[in-house]
């Protein structure tokens, strides 16, 4: 019988814990599945490592990881990765969102032969906010990058151990994980579900860390946003050059003065906007360079419990 990995990343989710494991091993036994739970304690606050301890004492195939400090969501689910054992792993999260009852689903479209089973949240119960700020990071994300995926996919995932081999053996996991499973290009599927509302807690997702997210998936795959500063400047090229030859025109044919300084000065105004979201774009790509040649650790484990 397979084994398949479930990894789940945990930041101060106290409340879910129990009863989170205790939904996947209730959809799960059925099915006689053989499975393993991850969790990674993504440097919680609260008593989430004190509880996922207490969880795995009581079951041999609950595993814990803990870190040092808060790494990240990304992060977490790669140490997750880099410790499961299965010939399958699915990434989900604890906050109910990710309903446990889609995953027998997935492990059959992954016994059928697909590498990669995505699920799609066709329908969010979330705040208008949020909605219509992921509905403008997908839509982005499908646009302005080399991931052609369509649809509301997040993190809620099955993958096949030969992604996994991959995956230890690359650095660009580590920003935008998602982003580099649909770039390998191996066969998939998509399967839809209704997201239901988080139970417990809030988001750990703030609008600032979303924006990171949305800049992770497009500046780490596609060159759009270098080719965007080639195509405004050959617009503004030709735009400045009918300014300049307007000015000529009008004081050497017409005889006439017009205040057109004040136009310039808008025009001067909008460039220097422009120029300044190119620089910021170059910084961008700059920076990924200077982290990843300093190759620092992408995590940090304190502790690690019922894993060798």
């Amino acid at each position: 019988m397979a084994l398949i990995s479930i990894v789940i990343p945990v930041l101060n989710e106290q409340e879910s814990l129990q009863d989170i494991s205790q939904l996947i091993f209730e959809e799960l036994n059925p099915f006689k599945i053989k499975f393993e739970i991850i969790f990674i304690d993504d440097g919680s606050t609260d008593n989430s490592l004190l509880i996922l301890k207490k969880l795995q004492s009581e079951r041999e195939n609950i595993k814990v990881i803990s870190f040092t400090r808060n790494f990240g969501h990304q992060s977490a689910i790669s140490a997750g990765i880099d410790h499961a054992n299965g010939d399958a792993i699915i990434t989900m999260d604890a906050d109910f969102q990710d309903p446990p009852s889609l995953i027998p689903k997935m492990v059959k479209e992954w016994e059928q032969g697909a590498k990669v089973v995505f699920t799609n949240r066709k329908i969010r119960k979330d705040r208008f906010l949020k909605k219509l700020s992921a509905s403008i990071y997908y839509w982005l994300l499908y646009n302005f990058s080399d991931i052609r995926i369509k649809g509301n996919i997040a993190d809620y995932r099955l993958i096949d151990k030969e992604i996994v081999k991959y995956l230890k053996g690359t650095k660009e996991r580590s920003g935008y994980l998602r982003g580099v499973i649909s770039w390998l290009g191996y066969p998939y599927v998509v399967l839809d579900y209704e997201r239901p509302k988080r139970k417990h807690g809030k988001t750990k997702y703030s609008l600032l860390k979303m924006t990171r997210l949305a800049m992770d998936g497009i500046l780490n795959f596609s060159l759009v946003p270098v080719r965007l500063g080639f195509v405004l400047g050959l617009l503004l090229i030709p735009l400045g050059l009918c300014f300049m030859g307007y000015i000529i025109y009008d004081t050497l044919i017409n005889d006439e003065y017009y205040p057109l300084y004040k136009w310039i000065s808008v025009a001067n105004l909008i460039l220097m906007g422009f120029l300044f979201v190119l620089i910021w774009i170059v910084a961008e790509y700059i920076g990924k360079i200077y982290d990843r040649e300093r190759d620092k650790p992408q995590y940090v484990i304190k502790e690690k419990f019922n894993i060798e």
